[in-house]
Formats: structure tokens, sequence, C-alpha cells
């Protein structure tokens, strides 16, 4: 194929696009027909490595990009693969996320199989869910309601009927305290509701495709003739429902390609399935499957701290060893600090001392388990003269959070500020007990008590007032997204990106692995989820936790045995110190 100018510029040919890549890429790139898996680590170059498979499969003319089908999770994800595409000369790829490519399909065919307009897509099941619950007499707050929204989630990703979601409840931790039959009973009236009003959910998309393809023979052999190849970006996370789909897609045809890294399966909770790469193997048993192992992304300690976790895991579970394509780096740090106020301290000093060495602000995530851990990490590093980027609007919203910073601006009867919030804390609704749910409910209880931690930890002789205005501008503090500002986020919002320097805070038991994880899946989980923590790093990762919260002791993470390499040593620190790194 010969050079042709597009967009201005020029596109690379079959030759030039495989030049691009280390020989790893060039043998998934050059793997065009049959199934195909190709394991990618962190930072091994997984987009470049799809994209360029593309576009070289329709440089060779072995690809007829008019029916390939590349699918991602995102919408985000699906633009970027879209814009490569585009400057390696194979735009005319269809590239979507499962619930783009499902809805469109539904949109063309509904009409013309039913003849009538394709169903309300509902924004939202919240809202529904509560008139569900109204027609059964039900009173349940907004944690509970959501926390059930959640619940149907996972049964249609599940593709479980709702006898079938009955039977794997008995596993499950059911929101607000509710009977598995109560919540049965809000899953059939959401549905019937549903079904009155004409609506769909997202999740029925999907599910309303897969059966229109099923009983309609003429509509599937119209898509199967459309598209032909099949390219499946984090394969890791593809639901039971969203397989199913890909099989109506490709019938008897071999063409398919996932991509996914077995060390990155952190949504599990939401409906995917930890197996799919190893189902898709024993599946096609014939797959070729490539390991893209050379990671470029990270320096040569981070990729030794993300091995010794990966390692860790379950036996027998598939995994990835990386191999460093860069020097050594900066070793590791464990920092220790006595409570949860002086770790947000430490944190903030951490983040100071990288700027005054030279980092930019927008060059640093501190990362955390759940939302809640944020805002006294925020507020220490703005202590600090440092701008901070963070999701504390999610936080300042939660319905228990609101209730809590009104009461807390008019009252102060004089007594101890911990003891005035904790009584004003449980007059709001929160419990000093935490709840099975890890939902919605768990996270507005995580919020109270973020709260309430905050005033046990506050310094002596902070008024109701003062503690009032730190919450009001904490809740005021957004940054603009233009800002060079250090990013807070959860380890699971963090996917996908990466930073100079990464620092994670909470390695201790209950928060990492989080106190609800279990079983050797769940603390496997968490394990992983770490792993996406830690290979977000380019240059530096350091680790912190607290000894105790309040009056309660912590204990370190387990993980931390397989993180602490022999050149980490650990500096304790307490209250109005700065903490100690022997590193």
């Amino acid at each position: 194929m010969t050079d042709a100018a597009v967009g201005g510029s020029e596109v690379p040919g079959a030759d030039d696009i495989l030049s691009r890549l280390d020989e790893q890429q060039q043998r998934a790139a050059t793997a065009l027909t049959g199934p195909v898996c190709i394991l990618a680590g962190a930072g091994t170059g997984k987009t470049r490595t799809i994209t360029h498979r593309l576009a070289y499969g329709v440089a060779t003319g072995a690809i007829d990009p008019q029916r390939v089908m590349a699918l991602t999770f995102t919408t985000k994800a699906a633009g970027e693969m879209r814009a490569r595409l585009l400057a390696l000369g194979a735009g005319g790829v269809h590239t979507r996320t499962f619930h783009a490519a499902a809805l469109s399909q539904l949109g063309y065919f509904w009409p013309r199989v039913l003849g009538t307009r394709v169903a309300e897509i509902l924004p939202g099941k919240v809202s529904t869910v509560a008139d569900a619950a109204a027609q059964l007499q039900m009173r349940l707050d907004t944690p509970t309601l959501r926390d059930v929204a959640g619940e149907i989630e996972w049964r249609k990703a599940r593709s479980l009927t709702i006898e079938g979601y009955a039977e794997a409840a008995k596993h499950r931790g059911m929101p607000g305290g509710l009977g598995i039959d109560a919540v049965v009973d809000l899953h059939l009236a959401y549905e019937r509701m549903k079904d009155d009003r004409r609506q769909l959910d997202f999740e029925d998309v999907l599910l309303a495709t897969a059966g229109m393809l099923s009983r309609e023979p003429g509509v599937l052999q119209q898509v199967r003739d459309q598209y032909r190849y099949f390219t499946v970006d984090e394969y890791q996370d593809v639901s039971p429902v969203q397989a199913q789909l890909l099989e109506l897609w490709l019938g008897q045809r071999r063409d398919v390609c996932v991509v996914g890294d077995p060390n990155q399966t952190i949504y599990s909770f939401a409906g995917a399935d930890p197996t799919s790469l190893s189902k898709f193997r024993s599946d096609y048993q014939d797959a070729r499957v490539i390991e893209l192992t050379q990671s470029y992304r990270s320096q040569a300690n981070v990729v030794h701290a993300a091995n010794s976790l990966a390692r860790a895991g379950v036996q027998g579970s598939m995994s990835l060893e990386l191999e460093p394509m860069r020097k050594d780096g900066e070793a590791l740090r464990i920092l220790t600090a006595a409570t949860d106020a002086a770790e947000a301290q430490a944190i903030a000093q951490s983040v100071r001392e990288l700027i005054d060495r030279g980092a930019s602000a927008a060059e640093i995530a501190v990362l955390v388990r759940f939302h809640a851990q944020s805002p006294p990490i925020e507020r220490a590093i703005r202590d600090q003269g440092v701008a901070v980027r963070s999701d504390s609007g999610k936080f300042f919203s939660l319905p228990l959070v609101r209730r809590l910073t009104t009461v807390i601006r008019t009252s102060d009867d004089g007594r101890p500020l911990f003891q005035q919030v904790v009584d004003l804390a449980h007059e709001a609704g929160w419990s000093s007990k935490e709840p099975e749910a890890h939902g919605a409910e768990r996270a507005e209880w995580a919020a109270g008590q973020s709260l309430v931690r905050m005033a046990e930890e506050a310094a002596a002789g902070t008024t109701m007032r003062q503690f009032s205005q730190q919450l009001d501008a904490l809740a005021a503090s957004d940054s603009d997204p233009k800002t060079n500002a250090v990013t807070i986020a959860t380890m699971h919002a963090a996917k996908g990106l990466e930073w100079d320097h990464v620092i994670v805070a909470g390695l201790s038991e209950g928060l990492m692995p989080i106190s609800y994880a279990r079983t050797d899946a769940e603390i496997d989980e968490e394990r992983r989820l770490l792993y996406v923590a830690v290979t977000r790093a380019r240059e530096s990762i350091t680790l912190t936790r607290s000894e105790a919260s309040g009056h309660s002791r912590r204990a370190p993470s387990r993980f931390l045995r397989s993180l602490a390499a022999p050149t980490a040593r650990t500096g304790r620190r307490t209250p109005g110190q700065a903490p100690r790194d022997t590193s």
C-alpha cells in the first residue's frame, strides 16, 4: 500500500506500521485471523498494539475496515482508539462501546421487527426503584434505593433471571438490612413498572439486543453480514451478557481478538466475570496467545513491586510477569503514621517535597480505596499551599453528609468537638456499627465515619464553628480541571490513567483489603486493585498507612508483605512530627 494523505498528514504504510512496534507487539499485530488472545500487562502499549494491528490488517488488505467492530468499555476509550485508527489510515473501522453497538442495532431493527419506536431508555434506575418501593409500601432511604438499583444491574450483567438471582442472593449482602424476599419483590415490581411504561434501562439494551438476535434469524444474518472481524479491549471486564452478545455477533466465525490483563480484573462487583480471559482460552483451545510483558511506563522498582503483588495472588490464577524496560528509579517508600490525621499530614508533606524537588502538581496523584478517605487528605494538601483536584463534590453531596454538615453549622453546646459531632451523626442517621452492605449504604456510613474521625483527630481546642468552616472550605474547593493540581482519586477511578508520582493511602487491614472482602476471590480482587494503583506510577510510588483510627487500632495491610522490598524500610510517624522515611 502506498502512503496517502489523510487530514493533511501522511498515512503510514504496512511496513512503517510494523516498524513502530517492538517484537512482542509485532507478533500481536501480524496475528490477523482466527482467535487471538493478547495478554497485555500494565504499561506495555496495549492500545498502541490494538490500533496498529487493525491498521496493519487494513494496510495489507487482510481486513476490510467496514466489516470490523472494535469494542471498548468507555466512550472515552472508543474516541481515543478512533482517533488513533484515523491517523493510521484505518478510520473506517467501527469503534464503539458494547452499549453503543447494541443500541445502534436495537434502534435500527426494532421498528422493522415490531413496527413501533424503540422504548424509552431510562437515564437511571433509582426513581423507578423508589416508585416500586412505594407500590410495595416500603419506606427506603436513598442509599438503600441506590443499592437495590445496583443489585438489579448486577443481576442483568450476569444474565440471571429473577429466580436465578434469588438463589445467588443467598451469598450476597442485601441492601438496607432487607431480606432476600423483599429485594426480589422490588426487582419484580421494578420490572413490571418499567414494562407498563414501555421503558428500558441501560442493561436492558444489551439483553433486548441479544434477545432480538436470538429470535430473529433475518436480523441476525444482516448483522453477521455487516461485521466479520471483532476486537474486544479490556476483555477481563466483560460481563456474561456482553459475552453472550459477542457470541451472537460471531456465530461460527472465528476472527476474534480479545485483549486484556488478568492482573487488572477489578469489576466483578459490577457483574464482570473474572474468568473471562481463561474461559476464552478454554473455548478457543487453538487460539494464539501473545503476551505483552515489556513495560515502558514505569521505572524498574515500580515494576518489581507490581510483580511482587501479582505473584502473591491465588494459586493457579492466570498472571503476567512484567519486564521493566526502564532502569531502576526511586525505591518504593512506606510511611507509617500514628493516626489518620497524621497520615494525611505525611501525605501532604510528601507532596510538598515532590513539588519542591521540581515535580509538577498535575503529575502527582493520591489514590484511596473509597471517597470517604479523601477530605482530610485534601485539606492537609491545601494547607501546604498546593491545589487539589478531587471528587469532594461526590462526598459532600451524600445525603448523610449534607444533613450532618447542615446541623454542625448551627450547633455548639460547649462540649468537646468529638462528643458533639458523634451525637449529631447519630441523630442524622449514622451508626457506629459497620453495615454488611458494600454499595451506597456503606458509602454513606463510611462518609459519616470519616466526619466523626476528622472531629476526633482535630487539633485540641477546635470549635464547632471552626470545624464547620473547614468542612465548608472543602465542599467549595472543587478545582478547575485546567489547574495545575494534585489529583485525589479512588483506585477504581484511576484505572487507565498514569502519573509520574503516586501515593497510595490507607494500606491497613479493613481499608486495603476492604473489610467486607472475606473470600479468597474477594481478597484477590483487592490485591489486583492495589496492583492497578501501583502501576499508575511512572517515577515513584509511596505507600502510607495509619496505626490507629481514633481509638481503634489498625493492623498493616497483608499486602505490604508482598510490597516491602529489602531496600524499602518503614518510617513511623507521630502527630506533630515530620514523617521519617529511611528508604
